[in-house]
């Protein structure tokens, strides 16, 4: 077969309108996933999305949620978050009229009835009046009940049910036993002649201001990723032919050159040509301290410059921006369902079934054993019943919660990429943590500089410096950005020569330069003796120190290490008091590795360690029963944040897209790993807060429902009080999920 014929395999996001329940995820992921060419579906009930991978025509997909009784959209690229608010006050306001004439209609109907005011049925002007009551109430059923019934048919269809099925049940039954009771009330006694189209209408006006109301508190839920959104401007300054021109950003360029002006928003990734500014990256990283960029540096979409004008290149624009690449992690990890959603969704999917046939079963005891008139009990406790059960709560428990806090880390500088990793990552008991780039700095630079007899350290630097500038060692860069610092500026070397392993030499002005290392030195012929035990001292403390000669006599010592990061030391201890073992891995030698151990507080190191060796170690722990976490930079590191129960790559704005690791901190600081290992436990918490009170609200309510206290208490649930209380258990949901947004 023609491979060229195959579609490629792809990720496509579907807005999908009309979903009310946790059976309505399982239907829609069902319809997705019989879909040919899907490899998987996950339907996000939070915010009303599904991310399909594989390679079916985005026309099939549509039609499959259609069939399934739903609307599905096609979501691209980055959306606008204006247009996104505006569909969700549109919808809110939909559902909002749709419980006012509802209310409009139901609450004088169900006051004249509770004053005694309505005519008798069957007598008189109930002979009319009823009848009248019964169209308007099926003009009401139809306007503002019409999409449950829709819904429930389709379910029906497809073999399933969902809460749509136990609202039309419910509202559907309690009109059409009111309508027998019109047909038949002459032969019925008085105490039997009681019609329901109020409280049919009034359950519907509930329940679509409760889904309103949830509408509304589901769009502050995802504020946080809408602000990342919005974060990317619209347009941008383009240099075409010699002039700046403004263009839709969808039409800038790989390699094209852009304009960013004071006050600006930088529009794709890029690396800054010309110019000097200070670029506040605090919504990609959760940096505060505005960032400094020179030629050279690399700039992001979506960050905000503050000050100075200049030009960049573009390097990655669309969809390969840091900016695109965080809110796809961010939407994939919202979509993702840990095993503690896996539970509820099964729950769900033999709830409503279960609640049916709970109904069922009430109405045939009542009927059979209840008081007269037994049909009228038989039939308010079952419909009640069916009200109160709607599985809204227990389809919002998890995933508003995972929503609410993927978006609260990616505000902080943490990506999670991984549902599961939210639920892992408060159960780690062990935390490695790699040297290089993660507890230390990852760049040399001059920690000390020591000169001898009548020196200055400002004639060191400029000695060490000045030979430096023509060499191409990784120190080099650290003696020169020691040197800038002081306004110390390089002269001119001749006879330049570098010795591999020992350092380099050179002519400045008549005075010959040696610097390097003690190997260089003995090979020069300069004697060291007095310095031996101060570079023995320097290397116990994880440094590399360099002797500097002048005309054959040591001038001075400079010593480079990769210092610890200012907030490591501080992250391992919080680590400890979290009860959780820190151990630090890294390919360096023992002296350096307990010198930098010893700085960050930590006891336990592995030294001299091969990447690929790293994973092993994981194992080894995994398997004497420590739940791991890998902290490394995603690179080197990648086994080893592979095989680790949660990976943590330390990565910047602008390398987000690690395939290794599970969350991604978006800035260096370790502080952010405490701080992930925090939200998942809040999380967490959420989560079964909101299950058991699902749960809790449910076990309880059906029982009610059902007449239990009735014998006793003479109590009985109304149908209309059965759906406020749905709605509202919905909104306790949310607002408890809403509290993570504030999450220390």
């Amino acid at each position: 077969m023609d491979a060229s014929k195959n579609p490629p395999m792809t990720e496509l996001r579907l807005s999908i309108l009309g979903m009310r329940c946790a059976g309505c995820v399982s239907a829609v992921e069902g319809a997705l996933a019989n879909v040919p060419g899907v490899t998987a579906a996950s339907v996000n009930f939070a915010d009303h999305s599904a991310l399909v991978k594989g390679n079916a025509a985005p026309e099939l997909l549509k039609a499959a949620v259609n069939a399934a009784g739903y609307d599905a959209a096609v979501m691209e690229g980055l959306e606008d978050p204006e247009q996104q608010e505006r569909q969700e006050l549109a919808r809110y306001r939909e559902l909002l009229k749709k419980a006012s004439v509802a209310a409009a209609f139901g609450v004088p109907l169900m006051l004249a009835e509770h004053m005694a005011w309505l005519p008798e049925i069957g007598v008189g002007a109930g002979l009319w009046f009823w009848p009248l009551v019964a169209i308007f109430t099926f003009g009401i059923l139809k306007y503002s009940g019409g999409h449950f019934f829709t819904g429930a048919l389709k379910t029906l269809q497809l073999r399933q049910a969902n809460m749509d099925t136990l609202i039309a049940l419910g509202t559907g039954s309690a009109w059409l036993y009111s309508c027998v009771i019109l047909d038949y009330s002459a032969s019925l006694p008085a105490i039997a002649k009681h019609a329901y189209f109020e409280a049919s209408i009034m359950i519907l006006a509930f329940i679509n201001l409760g889904s309103a109301l949830e509408t509304l508190a589901r769009g502050k839920t995802s504020s946080a990723i809408r602000k990342l959104i919005g974060l990317q401007p619209r347009t941008a300054r383009v240099i075409r032919e010699g002039k700046e021109v403004d263009i839709p950003i969808e039409e800038v360029g790989l390699g094209e050159t852009l304009r960013v002006r004071p006050g600006e928003k930088i529009a794709v990734d890029g690396q800054l040509i010309e110019g000097y500014s200070a670029i506040d990256e605090s919504m990609l990283t959760g940096e505060s301290m505005p960032v400094e960029k020179t030629v050279g540096a690399t700039v992001v979409a979506g960050s905000m410059n503050q000050q100075g004008s200049f030009l960049f290149t573009a390097t990655r624009i669309g969809r390969d921006t840091a900016l695109a690449q965080i809110i796809n992690s961010v939407r994939q990890a919202q979509s993702s369902k840990p095993e503690i959603a896996k539970l509820a969704d099964k729950i769900s999917a033999v709830f409503v079934p279960t609640v049916v046939a709970i109904s069922t079963l009430t109405f045939l005891i009542w009927w059979t054993w209840g008081p007269d008139p037994a049909v009228g009990y038989a039939f308010v406790t079952s419909m009640t019943v069916l009200v109160i059960a709607c599985p809204c709560a227990l389809g919002l428990a998890t995933p508003i919660s995972i929503m609410v806090a993927v978006g609260r880390a990616a505000q902080s500088g943490i990506l999670i990429r991984q549902g599961e990793a939210l639920q892992t990552a408060g159960k780690l008991t062990c935390v490695i943590l790699d040297k290089t780039g993660t507890v230390t700095a990852g760049k040399p630079s001059v920690v000390s500089v020591q000169p001898i007899g009548s020196y200055t350290e400002n004639d060191i630097l400029s000695f060490a410096a000045s030979i430096e500038s023509g060499s191409e060692h990784p120190l080099a860069a650290a003696i020169i950005a020691a040197a800038s610092t002081q306004n110390i500026k390089p002269q001119k070397v001749t006879e330049f020569a570098a010795i591999m392993g020992q350092g380099v030499t050179g002519q400045l002005a008549k005075q010959s330069l040696a610097f390097g290392n003690r190997a260089l030195m003995e090979a020069q012929g300069i004697k060291i003796t007095r310095q031996i035990k101060k570079l023995e001292q320097l290397a116990g403390l994880g440094q590399t120190p360099m002797l500097l000669a002048v005309d054959k006599k040591i001038a001075g010592i400079i010593a480079v290490a990769d210092p610890i990061k200012k907030d490591s030391a501080e992250a391992v201890q919080q680590l400890k008091q979290a009860g959780i073992r820190v151990i630090m891995v890294t390919g360096d030698n023992q002296i350096t590795a307990h010198a930098i151990a010893r700085q960050a507080g930590i006891t336990e190191i592995r030294a001299q360690v091969l990447p690929q060796d790293k994973a092993a170690i994981v194992k080894a722990l995994q398997q004497a029963g420590e739940v791991v976490g890998m902290v490394g930079d995603g690179i080197n590191d990648a086994p080893a944040l592979a095989q680790a129960d949660v990976g943590l790559a330390i990565g910047s704005g602008t390398d987000v897209a690690i395939e290794s690791a599970d969350v991604v901190i978006l800035q260096g600081s370790l502080l952010k790993v405490p701080e992930a290992i925090a939200l998942s436990k809040a999380t967490v918490l959420n989560i079964k807060q909101n299950l058991v009170g699902a749960f809790f609200y449910n076990t309880l309510s059906i029982p009610v429902a059902a007449g239990v206290l009735y014998p006793v208490f003479g109590v009985l649930l109304n149908p209309m009080i059965a759906g406020l209380a749905m709605a509202l258990s919905s909104l306790t949901v949310i607002a408890n999920a809403n509290r993570l947004r504030w999450v220390k």
